[in-house]
């Protein structure tokens, strides 16, 4: 009778903890998140197309970048595609070559030139970026154009 009662015991034991499994599996729920496409391109702002990626292991890099109000950073170039998120403030994009330039706003993403001479420039206020490049090890991020400072 022990074991009877026992394996009785046993087996509710297994079914109550089954049961509790099955509650709180349906407590969790499951979704897919919600998205907002900020970028998506196959050419930069000043409308040259990427062409290719570098070659090599790839790297990943994100930057935050603060830039004092009123600044123009030094001219410089980027040898592969990045990507600049505007945090906070405004930044004015300038294309040396072409005189092409475009204002980027608070919320606003947009792909930046390859091996175009370029700088940007804030406004009235402080400028947060947040940059993504696409790189490979041991290559720089930015390359200051001649007699320029670096970037960052």
């Amino acid at each position: 009778m022990i074991s009877k009662y026992r394996t009785l015991g046993i087996v509710a034991i297994l079914v109550g903890a089954s049961v509790a499994a099955v509650v709180a599996q349906d407590a969790l729920s499951v979704a897919s998140g919600k998205h907002e496409m900020l970028l998506q391109a196959t050419q930069s702002w000043n409308g040259k197309p990427y062409t290719h990626y570098p070659t090599g292991q790839p790297q990943l890099t994100t930057i935050r970048l603060t830039i004092a109000p009123h600044t123009a950073l030094p001219w410089h170039t980027h040898p592969f595609p990045n990507v600049v998120y505007v945090l906070s403030g405004t930044l004015t994009l300038h294309d040396k070559a072409s005189g092409k330039t475009l204002v980027v706003h608070q919320g606003q993403a947009v792909g930046e030139s390859v091996d175009d001479v370029h700088r940007g420039e804030t406004g009235d206020e402080p400028t947060v970026l947040l940059i993504t490049y696409a790189g490979t090890p041991g290559v720089p991020t930015s390359i200051p154009a001649k007699g320029e400072k670096a970037e960052y």
